[in-house]
């Protein structure tokens, strides 16, 4: 499997990035190559056209219906029922909501007829060709999920490989269980331990570091790091907690598991 980083600032776009969206591609048997989008938040859709043409896809899954991870389904909409080449179906995997989410956002009053919302379940799973999605319920001021996303592997010695994400959360057992053993762990990192924050919403430097090393991960990506915050100080908690690879995400990086 291949990850790409399409866009990864935290709760707004940023001067660098576009809000979160990660790019899935797995190469099943006969050669096809499936892809799947992980969040479409704000400005997502442009960068993306950078990896592949989003018709495409062939799923989105939403972890939760926050605009950052949300709100470019409606340019979504527009692209697959628009295109000259005539409109294309994706299924989009989400929590409960997101048809209604999707009108509000598009000013419409009646459903995309291209985007098809299929409502995640806690634990729930997924098949889309060789790629297995499980979500596991996480904390955060809305119904929200992290990912475990397992297919094919790209080192000839391994069939099969585990990229784990975190959505947005703070720490809990779900996150664990999505985060168990994975060869990359996709990790929010919105907080500094010094910061004044609420708990129930987001991770520290230090929450991503300890879930990283607990869990038993190979190699941590800290994302969602918001454009007020330095991207350094994020890296020196989470190193300070987990003693495994940590790199931060930025846009277009590419990570063969």
């Amino acid at each position: 499997m291949r990850l790409t980083v399409v866009g990864c600032s935290g709760s707004v776009p940023g001067p660098a990035s576009p809000a979160s969206c990660y790019l899935i591609e797995a190469t099943d048997d006969a050669g096809k190559t499936w892809r799947i989008a992980l969040d479409m938040g704000s400005g997502s859709l442009g960068a993306l056209q950078r990896y592949c043409d989003p018709r495409q896809l062939d799923a989105v899954a939403i972890t939760h219906l926050h605009p950052d991870h949300c709100a470019d389904l409606a340019a979504l909409h527009v692209y697959l029922k628009h295109h000259p080449d005539g409109p294309t179906t994706v299924p989009v995997y989400a929590p409960f909501g997101a048809s209604g989410r999707i009108d509000q956002l598009r000013g419409a009053s009646s459903h995309s007829d291209v985007l098809t919302p299929i409502v995640w379940q806690a634990s729930g799973e997924a098949r889309i060709g060789p790629v297995l999605l499980t979500c596991e319920a996480v904390t955060h001021p809305v119904p929200a999920y992290a990912l475990r996303i397992e297919g094919p592997s790209s080192k000839p010695t391994r069939a099969s490989a585990v990229i784990a994400y975190s959505g947005d959360t703070d720490v809990c057992d779900g996150l664990e269980v999505a985060a168990a053993g994975a060869d990359l762990f996709v990790c929010e990192a919105t907080y500094l331990s010094t910061d004044d924050h609420d708990r129930g919403v987001h991770l520290t430097g230090a929450d991503a570091g300890a879930t990283a090393e607990s869990a038993g991960v190979e190699h941590l990506l800290l994302t969602h790091i918001p454009p007020w915050t330095d991207c350094a100080n994020v890296l020196a908690e989470a190193v300070g907690t987990y003693a495994g690879k940590t790199t931060l995400a930025h846009p277009g990086q590419h990570f063969e598991v």
